[in-house]
């Protein structure tokens, strides 16, 4: 009996009848029910989430922004600005509440979670700019018993409504800093023309400085000569005072005398007439002899004249020197005043030259430091500004770009699906299909053939259940394959590969090896990296993916399913497929062998699954 004899027998025990027919049918179709159906149902999740109700509720009470800076007073509410821009945008299904509405809703299920703004929301994100800043909070509710993965969405999605708020508020505060720089800058701008203004000024005041202190300098050295000047005036006129006054008073004395001489001379006459009778002269003698001595007298009294007017003159002359060595004491003392005033005058013009030309190089220095910083800061327009304010709230975007790319949610998980499809299929499959044919391994001493035959019996089946799959993936579900016979490729060589294995453990273990063929799906489902990254599994499971076949399936598929996959990296893959390939029917050459050349009472026994 030849390999495509004993296909053809099963085939026919297959179709024996309408209920076998029937049967195998169903069991062609559980892997385009399973993979079918799944990825169906999860084809594009994530662009039903306008489905999904959430309850919003908005207490925000509003807040006044601008008073606290001094600008113009306004009246905000970010919250239902927040919650208009949220129903507009349809993420969801919202549906607005009050706070006990929504958490009587999501107690009932009505809702999968519920998002609160509460009533400071916009107090606190006004708050930034006072003196008391805290953060805005947004209230997240969940129920679990409704929906796990809800609650996860929730999460992402308030976090992404805290970004769009944080932008939105950093947007406003940027824009304000901005502005605040570019009338800081006018500012700065009106600064510099008034320091260059001052500098010029100074420099002005200091070229002026400059002649005072040489003008009072000159002031000094002649306020210092004249002072000297008088004081040796000074001393000159005491020595004229002094020697005035010693004159005075000899010219006093000798007026004394003389007045003396002029007021005895009538008393000499009278005596002397006196005298002239006692000698015995007569009155006419006596007469002659006084009027020759009256001119004497006459004479004697115009010299006492001319005396006193001498002594006159002497004694104001006197008087005047005195005032004028008076009067030089105090030119001396005012002179050596103002010599000392004109010394301290030329000190102070001086330092104020000297601190007038510093005062210029500081404004000078000032003049520059306000211009370089007026160009420090850049020349900005609204347009500008309100460019500036997007970028500095949200600095950074995001460039992705995928090496390879699926076209939506149901396509990322279709390899994994598709391959697990293979193996259910398979399974199924050996619910009917006989391993081996007893009657083969009873006629035939041939183990190659018999497990050839055993083998593409199901290998067959499956590759038709991998046909039925791909096309109702591609045609009824629209999912888009890059390389669609080379995917059909891989997933038929996958379903032969899967086959050769249960065949084996059948083989071997026959109910039991059944059994660990589910075990082993159950593994593989958990460890091919289909959903998370392999890399998130313990340690033990991590290490069963880089040796279960299911896991190089899912890769193969992927690489020829996707636009910009590796080429490569798929015939890697099939090749470890072929190892396993290879090495399950040789494990499977050997059980057969193993019974043609020895059977047991065991063989006999029924299987313990039907």
């Amino acid at each position: 009996m030849k390999v495509p004899s004993m296909i053809a027998a099963e085939l026919r025990r297959l179709t024996a009848s309408p209920m076998a027919v029937v049967a195998l049918i169903a069991l062609m179709c559980v892997p385009i029910l399973y993979g079918g159906l799944y990825l169906w149902a999860n084809q594009d999740p994530y662009g039903k989430f306008a489905e999904v109700p959430v309850a919003l509720v908005v207490d925000d009470e509003g807040a006044t922004t601008g008073a606290a800076t001094g600008g113009t007073a306004e009246r905000v509410n970010y919250g239902h600005d927040v919650a208009d821009e949220l129903i507009e945008g349809h993420a969801f299904d919202w549906k607005v509440m009050s706070s006990a509405e929504a958490a009587r809703a999501l107690q009932d299920g009505r809702v999968d979670f519920t998002v609160r703004i509460p009533a400071d929301f916009s107090e606190a994100l006004v708050s930034a700019s006072g003196a008391d800043p805290r953060r805005a909070l947004l209230e997240l509710e969940t129920n679990d018993a409704n929906n796990y993965l809800a609650s996860s969405i929730g999460t992402q999605a308030v976090e992404k409504i805290r970004s769009s708020v944080s932008e939105m508020v950093s947007d406003t505060a940027a824009e304000t800093l901005l502005t605040a720089l570019s009338d800081v800058r006018d500012k700065l701008g009106e600064a510099a023309a008034g320091a260059t203004q001052l500098t010029d000024g100074a420099g002005t005041a200091a070229s002026g400085s400059s002649e005072l202190a040489y003008g009072n300098t000159r002031l000094a050295s002649g306020t210092a000569q004249l002072a000297d000047g008088a004081r040796r005036l000074a001393d000159g006129a005491r020595q004229v005072r002094d020697g005035n006054a010693e004159l005075a008073q000899a010219a006093d004395r000798a007026g004394s005398a003389v007045q003396s001489a002029t007021d005895a001379l009538p008393q000499v006459r009278a005596d002397l007439a006196a005298r002239m009778a006692d000698q015995g002269l007569g009155q006419e003698q006596i007469d002659r002899v006084l009027d020759g001595l009256d001119p004497l007298g006459d004479r004697l009294r115009d010299g006492n004249t001319a005396v006193q007017d001498a002594v006159e003159k002497v004694d104001q002359l006197a008087a005047g020197a005195a005032s004028v060595a008076s009067g030089a004491e105090t030119l001396a003392v005012g002179t050596g005043t103002a010599a000392d005033g004109a010394a301290s005058a030329r000190d102070g013009a001086i330092a104020l030259r000297d601190g007038l030309a510093t005062l210029h190089d500081g404004t000078a220095s000032l003049r520059d430091a306000l211009a370089s910083g007026q160009q420090q800061i850049p020349p900005s327009t609204a347009d500008l500004r309100s460019a500036q304010a997007s970028v500095i709230s949200d600095p950074v975007t995001v460039s992705a770009e995928k090496v390879a790319s699926a076209e939506h949610y149901g396509a990322g998980l279709a390899p994994f699906f598709a391959a697990l499809a293979a193996w259910i299929g398979i399974y199924a499959l050996f619910l009917i299909v006989k391993p081996i044919s007893r009657r083969a391994v009873t006629a035939l001493h041939s183990p190659l053939r018999i497990t050839l035959a055993g083998w593409l019996t199901p290998a067959l089946f499956g590759a038709l259940q991998m046909v039925g799959l791909l096309g109702v993936l591609a045609i009824a579900l629209g999912f888009t394959f890059h390389n669609a016979l080379g995917t059909l490729g891989v997933m038929m060589f996958a379903s032969a590969t899967f086959a050769a294995i249960i065949l084996a453990l059948n083989v071997w273990l026959g109910s039991v090896g059944q059994f660990l063929g589910l075990v082993l799906m159950v593994l593989q489902l958990v460890t091919a990296g289909g959903t998370f990254p392999w890399q998130t599994l313990p340690q033990p499971l991590a290490a069963l993916h880089h040796v279960l076949p299911l896991g190089f399936v899912v890769d193969a598929m992927r690489q020829l399913m996707y636009a910009g996959g590796d080429i490569s990296r798929a015939w890697s893959d099939l090749a470890v497929l072929g190892i396993w390939l290879g090495g399950a029917l040789t494990l499977a050459a050997a059980g057969v062998t193993r019974m043609t050349h020895r059977r047991t009472l065991r063989d006999l026994q029924p299987s313990l699954i039907g």
